[in-house]
C-alpha cells in the first residue's frame, strides 16, 4: 500500500513538472472564408497542424488558436489553413487548393496575403532583404517568419526558413 501511496504521489509530481514546463500559447488572427463549411474545414485543418483549441468567427472572420509552442507554431497552423484553401496573414492559398473550395466558400482574395516564397527573396543563395517587401530596413517584419523562429537578430534567415519549413519552396 505504501509503494502504491509512492508511487501515486510521484507520479502526479512528473505530471505537474512536464505540464508546467509546456507553453501553451493563445493567438488570434484573420483568416478569409465565408460560411459554416469554411468554420469547420479552418478548425480541423489547425488542429491537425497542432493547435489544441481553435475557433473561427463566421463574422469577424477571426480565428483563435491555442497550442503548445514546444510542438507546433503559428506559422504551421496558418500554413496548414492556407494549403486547404484558405488566405491568412502569413501564408496564401495556392489557386489550386482555393480552386477546390465550394463555390459558396470562395471569397473575395483582393488584398489576400501573398504566398511565402523564399526563392523570390534568395540571391546567389543568400536572402535579398531588397526584394523582401516585409523587410524594413533590412530587419524582418513577417510576424509569421518571427514566430516560426526564422529570424536571426531581426533580420530573416532564410536557412532557418527553409530547415522550419516555413517556407514555400520555389
Amino acid at each position: 500500500m505504501k509503494t502504491l501511496k509512492i508511487l501515486l504521489v510521484a507520479t502526479t509530481c512528473m505530471a505537474i513538472t512536464v505540464a508546467g514546463l509546456a507553453q501553451v500559447k493563445t493567438e488570434s488572427f484573420k483568416v478569409a472564408g465565408e460560411c459554416g463549411t469554411c468554420k469547420k474545414k479552418i478548425e480541423k485543418s489547425a488542429k491537425e497542424a497542432g493547435a489544441t483549441y481553435a475557433m473561427w468567427n463566421t463574422k469577424t472572420k477571426i480565428l483563435t488558436v491555442k497550442y503548445n509552442s514546444s510542438s507546433t507554431n503559428a506559422a504551421r497552423i496558418q500554413e496548414s489553413i492556407a494549403n486547404v484553401g484558405y488566405d491568412t496573414p502569413g501564408f496564401k492559398a495556392s489557386e489550386e487548393a482555393y480552386n477546390k473550395l465550394d463555390a459558396c466558400c470562395q471569397y473575395d482574395r483582393k488584398g489576400a496575403a501573398k504566398e511565402m516564397n523564399c526563392g523570390s527573396m534568395m540571391k546567389d543563395g543568400k536572402c535579398d532583404m531588397s526584394s523582401c517587401k516585409d523587410c524594413k530596413d533590412g530587419k524582418c517584419e513577417m510576424q509569421v517568419c518571427k514566430d516560426a523562429g526564422c529570424c536571426k537578430d531581426g533580420a530573416c534567415d532564410m536557412s532557418i526558413c527553409k530547415e522550419k519549413g516555413c517556407c514555400k519552396k520555389s
